[in-house]
């Protein structure tokens, strides 16, 4: 049975390039500076913690991360952190932004392969300064039809874009390496989803196995560079 698209969307960090690793890597950082005031695994659950607490304050992204480094910071050290150290994390934040954009393999080849064939959407959560910064870089625009930054993914959220953007649930496809973000809230919108995991995944967006059941088989690709062959197999007509 063919089943016919005519919108495909991809999520931006760690679906079209890497991101995850630069949020490891400030973290490992940020344990290393506070290391004076406690054991690293107190540390990582505690700056866990203040970025979970202040996601309805200041959403997703590295000014959220950072602003979350700072306050556990402070609570670590019980106020005694030092100028330098807020600095350091401060730098930290500042070398995120900045970092260079490594897209994931087979990206391109892929958006190469469906340009012109659907319209082509990305949909991605953070901060709208950083996120257009990283569009920008990653010389990905040209395949693109919309870029959409929301400041989070639920099915409500995929509702409203499919009003703005007069798209039928049906003929819609989400690609994304999230299941919390990309898959599970298309699913309930009434649209196509399909899972190709990063090797690492934030915590906050990992999902248990009994919330999964309910939704049956998920669709997954161990890469991007297999979504191709899995749109064939799967009858999509573009």
């Amino acid at each position: 049975m063919v089943a016919p698209l005519d919108t495909i969307a991809f999520d931006a960090d760690d679906t079209l390039w890497r991101n995850e690793d630069f949020f490891l890597d400030a973290q490992q950082k940020f344990v290393d500076l506070l290391s004076a005031y406690h054991d690293e695994a107190y540390i990582r659950t505690q700056l866990h913690q203040v970025q979970i607490r202040n996601l309805s304050h200041f959403g997703y992204g590295i000014k959220g991360f950072t602003l979350s480094m700072i306050e556990s910071a402070i609570e670590l050290s019980d106020g005694r952190v030092t100028g330098y150290e807020i600095h350091e994390i401060i730098r930290l934040a500042k070398a995120m932004v900045a970092a260079p954009i490594h897209l994931l393999e087979g990206v391109e080849d892929l958006l190469r392969q469906l340009r012109g064939k659907v319209r082509l959407m990305v949909i991605t959560k953070g901060d709208l300064l950083d996120q257009e910064g990283k569009f920008a870089r990653s010389g990905l625009e040209a395949y693109f039809d919309h870029y959409e930054v929301v400041s989070d993914k639920t099915a409500s959220t995929y509702q409203r874009l499919f009003e703005k953007y007069q798209i039928e649930p049906s003929l819609f496809l989400m690609i994304g390496n999230s299941l919390r973000s990309d898959v599970l809230p298309v699913l309930d919108a009434g649209g196509h989803a399909l899972h190709v995991p990063y090797e690492t995944t934030w915590q906050h967006e990992t999902v248990a196995e009994a919330e999964l059941e309910q939704y049956g088989p998920i669709p997954q690709c161990v890469n991007m560079g297999a979504v191709s062959d899995w749109l064939s197999r799967s009858g999509f007509q573009l």
